[in-house]
């Protein structure tokens, strides 16, 4: 019996779980957000790991499972920002930096011809950092954990690699859009 569907499976239930990851924030229950978050995280690298070791990538997946992280990183860091966990800007470089890329995918695809590719070990970075800073953040508020001067850091390197990924994307698909429209 074929599992494919295995990965899409579980990269639609992370989908689902933000909305009660949503609702664990706004009643304020860390600790339950925090599980939710990791369990997400782990939904992720799970799904990930099966489509490649066993070759079930599909083309609905390689939708999926990016429009299921940018949901989750979404919604938390606008809730985390209402409740005046993550700085306003914070916030609005993260979301600013992925619609772009979105609004660039799109334009490329409609105007110029499909998009396909990995995601660049840099953006797999601000990925990971981002998830680490809202756990992080989670950690300090469901804790109380003294952890602002770590959060500090943490969030330069989040500005860093939001960014370095961000200037990646708008820089090497502009450049491949140019030579495909001039030189073909």
């Amino acid at each position: 019996m074929r599992l494919n569907w295995l990965p899409n499976a579980i990269c639609i239930a992370r989908a689902i779980l933000v909305g009660p990851i949503i609702v664990a924030l706004l009643s304020e229950n860390y600790t339950f957000a925090l599980t939710l978050i990791g369990l997400a995280g782990f939904s992720d690298a799970l799904d990930g790991m099966l489509a490649r070791n066993f070759n079930w990538r599909t083309r609905m997946g390689g939708v999926l499972d990016p429009a299921a992280d940018k949901l989750m990183v979404f919604s938390v860091f606008i809730i985390l920002t209402y409740l005046e966990l993550v700085p306003v800007f914070l916030a609005v470089l993260v979301i600013s930096r992925d619609l772009i890329i979105i609004v660039g995918a799109m334009t490329y695809q409609f105007l110029i011809e499909p998009v396909e590719g990995e995601p660049a070990f840099i953006s797999k970075l601000n990925t990971g950092v981002q998830l680490l800073f809202m756990m992080v953040t989670l950690m300090s508020a469901a804790f109380h954990w003294p952890l602002s001067s770590f959060l500090v850091i943490l969030g330069a390197i989040v500005i860093f690699t939001s960014i370095t990924s961000g200037l990646n994307y708008v820089i090497g698909w502009s450049r491949r859009a140019w030579l495909k429209t001039h030189l073909s």
